[in-house]
């Protein structure tokens, strides 16, 4: 394992190693895909695993990214977090373990209710014209299905 950490801690920015790896949250409205609303996906930072699609996306106005739901819910797990005094629920990528933010029940009724506020450190963003190329050409299906 302390290969793995060496390769991690060389191949990720301070920011994305401390969101991803001991839990950190960057400061609100800094991530570069707070204000961001390209369509695509957005995968994990660490392992590449595909986690939510621009077409989930919101601005919820809290200064984190904010989805309604991830692409596929059991690429997820959760894990109850009550630390700073506070009690939420942990969203983490589920091969990686790499932590992404939390997930709140005050996201839009209409659209289910919830709230996925990420970090973007967590994220690399992977715009649709891109998706086959880098390998994520089955999502390609979700924008085309939109646009129809």
């Amino acid at each position: 394992m302390p290969e793995q950490d060496a390769e991690l801690r060389q191949r990720l920015t301070a920011e994305q190693y401390a969101v991803t790896q001991e839990a950190a949250t960057e400061r609100p409205f800094t991530g570069k895909y707070d204000d961001f609303y390209q369509e695509g996906i957005y995968v994990d930072v660490v392992s590449g695993e595909p986690l939510f699609s621009s077409l989930d996306k919101y601005d919820a106005g809290c200064g984190w990214p904010s989805f309604t739901r991830p692409i596929q819910k059991q690429r997820l797990t959760e894990n109850y977090d009550d630390s700073f005094g506070m009690h939420r629920t942990e969203v983490l990528s589920p091969q990686a373990k790499s932590h992404l933010g939390h997930v709140f029940l005050d996201g839009p009724r209409d659209r289910g209710g919830l709230r996925y506020c990420i970090n973007s450190a967590a994220l690399r963003f992977i715009p649709v014209a891109s998706l086959a190329a880098e390998g994520y050409g089955e999502y390609q299906a979700l924008f085309k299905a939109d646009h129809s």
